[in-house]
């Protein structure tokens, strides 16, 4: 009897199709300019608040909007927070999207380590603040402020820092941020919604029915869409649902799959058009309205002693990196998915690190968890940008240790000795 030949090893952040490289490159490069204003945006709120203190608190006080039929006589910081942010989540949405159509998601063998390391890199940063916070002084409700990883920033901190890194590990981090992203919305919408106002939230849902049966009939016109996606905001805002919700949902009613003969889906048509303005405007103006916290010696001390900071700087510093490297290694050998050869398990460890920076949704998850306490949710914001800061130190130097190695991949990922414009190892790999 003939033996049954061995089954083949997945490997594991290996080489991408061309099309995926080609899109990763795309979003990544946008998202790197918006990385690099989020930071500028994050310095020059630190600046404001602490030497212009009662300006800045002025400006962020400022209420703008009407006050009939639909509450909207909001803060300027509400905006940003409850508005702006939706724009980011509904690019968080058509990603989602992409990824369960054609991207890395599209199939459970390729799903499963990116979404294990994001379930596994939201998890234990809970478990580490929920630990940290269960003694007579905790503060139990800000569990899910280090839950969260911001792209962005961490690609605003490969830039300014000169590091390299191959396009898959690119990739996993952008799919391990896409599903965190969808995990954070969900722990919004399930623990950070109340008062529900059920006649806002059905016309909200009704709006987004409206909005897919147009979408699905071919109907084109952003004055259309426009419109009605501020209405669909504004109620599921008026319901007590958080406003976010609505762009998620959004998002992930676009149609992200090519038909006949389209070049690009109109998911990607959108998000190509709304990207820039999510990571270059939305983003940056909202981490100039919340990153404003006062810096000093008692209020940095506060974060290393007090449960509720230190709660959130380990979980982003120890939870996050451990649960993302720890789960990505857990399911690998348990599934005998081998290692790209290329790369290290060192390589996965700098960038779970790098994952801890938890900016934008942490941030946001702070103003939400302690509403009546302002004082700790700007003592979490603090912690927030301490253990932020301390994940991007301590990953740009693991990365620069092997950058010159990931310089070589990069330009050999990118050779094209021919000018043909298609990198000349894919052609290879066709030969």
């Amino acid at each position: 009897m003939a033996t049954p030949p061995p089954t083949e090893r997945r490997q594991f952040l290996g080489r991408l199709s061309l099309p995926e490289r080609t899109y990763i490159t795309n979003a990544l490069r946008t998202e790197t300019v918006g990385g690099v204003l989020l930071l500028v945006a994050a310095v020059v709120a630190l600046v404001w608040a602490n030497v212009w203190p009662h300006a800045y608190d002025s400006v962020l006080d400022w209420t703008v909007g009407p006050s009939a039929p639909l509450h909207l006589d909001l803060s300027l910081e509400s905006w940003a927070k409850d508005g702006l942010l939706t724009i980011f989540f509904f690019v968080a949405g058509i990603e989602l999207k992409r990824e369960f159509v054609a991207g890395e998601l599209r199939t459970p063998s390729a799903a499963l380590l990116p979404v294990v390391a994001a379930v596994s890199g939201v998890a234990l940063p809970a478990i580490v603040y929920a630990v940290v916070n269960s003694g007579s002084g905790g503060h139990p409700s800000g569990w899910a402020i280090p839950t969260a990883t911001d792209i962005a920033f961490a690609l605003g901190v490969l830039a300014v820092v000169g590091s390299h890194l191959p396009s898959a590990l690119r990739a996993f981090l952008l799919t391990l941020a896409v599903v965190d992203d969808l995990i954070a919305i969900l722990i919004i919408a399930v623990f950070y919604s109340s008062g529900i106002k059920f006649w806002a939230l059905g016309l909200s849902l009704a709006g987004l029915v409206l909005f897919w049966f147009l979408h699905r009939r071919g109907v084109r016109g952003w004055y259309l869409y426009v419109p009605l996606a501020f209405v669909i905001w504004a109620l599921m805002h008026e319901s007590g649902v958080h406003a976010t919700v609505a762009g998620v949902a959004m998002g992930l009613l676009l149609r992200c799959h090519t038909e006949g003969e389209e070049k690009h889906s109109p998911g990607e048509h959108i998000e190509h058009l709304v990207r820039p303005l999510s990571a270059g405007l939305a983003v940056p103006v909202f981490a100039l309205f919340a990153a404003g916290v006062t810096i000093s010696g008692p209020a940095l001390g506060e974060v290393f002693t007090q449960a509720a900071p230190l709660g959130i700087m380990l979980g982003l510093l120890l939870g996050k990196t451990v649960g993302i490297f720890g789960g990505t290694w857990l399911t690998a050998r348990l599934t005998r998915a081998e290692l790209n050869p290329q790369l290290k398990w060192a390589d996965l460890f700098a960038v779970s690190t790098l994952a801890g920076i938890g900016f934008t949704v942490s941030l946001l998850i702070s103003e939400l968890a302690f509403p009546d306490d302002p004082a700790l949710a700007d003592r979490a914001k603090a912690a927030v940008l301490v253990g932020s800061l301390l994940c991007a130190v301590i990953a740009t130097v693991l990365l620069k240790l092997r950058n010159r190695h990931y310089r070589q991949l990069c330009e050999e990922e990118d050779r094209d000795d021919d000018g043909d414009g298609i990198p000349d190892v894919y052609q290879q790999h066709a030969g």
